[in-house]
């Protein structure tokens, strides 16, 4: 049993994310993969797709996980981007002292021993080695269906927010993953391998909702970070009406929605879900930036995005008009 000890001060800082970022929700898909979780009836769809698209180019990443027990907490040392491009951006800026803490507890198969030193010792080839498996990995298994997955996650958002203003904190932990989790004032209990008790000292909890975990939640934290809150993963997929939501029509919704908005322009606003400037944006969608530029006034003078400046660069936000065309677009698929 993991239990979580929380304070006065930890449930007035207790706070709900996003997302845990497309890295991490990447390396859980790889794990649900790994453990035939995804055998599921609310992922078989995905499943079936996933799994074929996994070839040599993701092998860096899957042949890093873990024989038994915990696998690299790619929260750590990505962050929690909903951008693959700027999580890899803080892997390849991480220290080498970061990456060999978090290496050095995973329980490597032996005949990856080598490649894991390799990484561990924090050669910049390496990592950009493991890097571009990552992204293969992300682009086999989760961009596909991701644009569709954050508008689930943002709906689960809104929920735990109505609840947390309605009827406070307690009420929140109360209810949010019942039976996986327990709220037992002060102390927030969940099944574990091995009896752990976290204090949060006053740093609050980050609570966020997941896709790609199944009838288990997790918690993610730093034990050389003394500062920073604690994650609590909680899985959003329950059933197989959820599931099919998100990949059991995702071809078919793609191209209902480039039928009404244009391929490039339907392409744009999936960026622009997960947050981007119009340099990324240009990238992503591999035009100029001129071009970049015009499809994002088209979809902000249609209410579907909005834009706002963040020091010398501005940064395109989907809103709600556009996240609710995206998701009814899938479901209308």
């Amino acid at each position: 049993m993991l239990r979580i000890h929380f304070t006065a001060d930890d449930l007035a800082r207790t706070r709900v994310a996003a997302t845990l970022g497309a890295a991490t929700e990447t390396m859980m898909g790889l794990k649900l993969l790994r453990d035939c979780a995804a055998n599921a009836l609310p992922f078989r769809p995905w499943d079936s797709m996933a799994r074929g698209r996994l070839g040599a180019a993701t092998r860096p990443v899957t042949s890093l996980l873990s024989v038994d027990g915990p696998d690299i907490d790619l929260t750590m040392l990505m962050g929690n981007s909903p951008s693959i491009e700027e999580g890899i951006d803080n892997l390849l800026r991480a220290s080498p002292d970061r990456i060999r803490t978090e290496l050095e507890h995973i329980d490597f198969h032996p005949s990856q021993l080598s490649w894991a030193r390799t990484l561990a010792e924090g050669g910049l080839e390496a990592r950009r080695h493991f890097a571009a498996g990552l992204a293969a990995c992300n682009e086999a298994i989760i961009a596909p269906y991701w644009s569709r997955a954050r508008t689930h996650m943002e709906g689960v958002r809104t929920t735990f927010a109505r609840t947390l203003l309605d009827g406070g904190v307690e009420r929140l932990l109360e209810g949010m993953c019942v039976p996986l989790v327990r709220w037992r004032a002060p102390v927030l209990e969940m099944r574990y391998h091995r009896d752990v008790e976290v204090h949060l000292g006053g740093r609050g909890l980050v609570i966020a909702p997941t896709v790609f975990l199944w009838r288990d939640a997790r918690l993610l934290w730093d034990p050389s970070d003394a500062d920073s809150a604690p994650t609590l993963a909680i899985p959003t997929i329950n059933d197989a009406e959820a599931g099919a939501a998100l990949w059991g029509a995702g071809e078919a919704a793609d191209q209902s929605l480039g039928a009404l908005l244009g391929r490039t322009r339907a392409a744009a606003l999936k960026v622009a879900a997960e947050g981007c400037s119009t340099t990324e944006l240009a990238r992503r969608l591999n035009v100029s930036v001129a071009a970049a530029s015009q499809h994002a006034t088209v979809l902000r003078n249609a209410n579907l995005i909005t834009t706002s400046r963040r020091g010398k660069s501005v940064v395109h936000t989907i809103t709600p008009l556009g996240a609710e065309l995206l998701g009814s677009e899938a479901a209308r698929a």
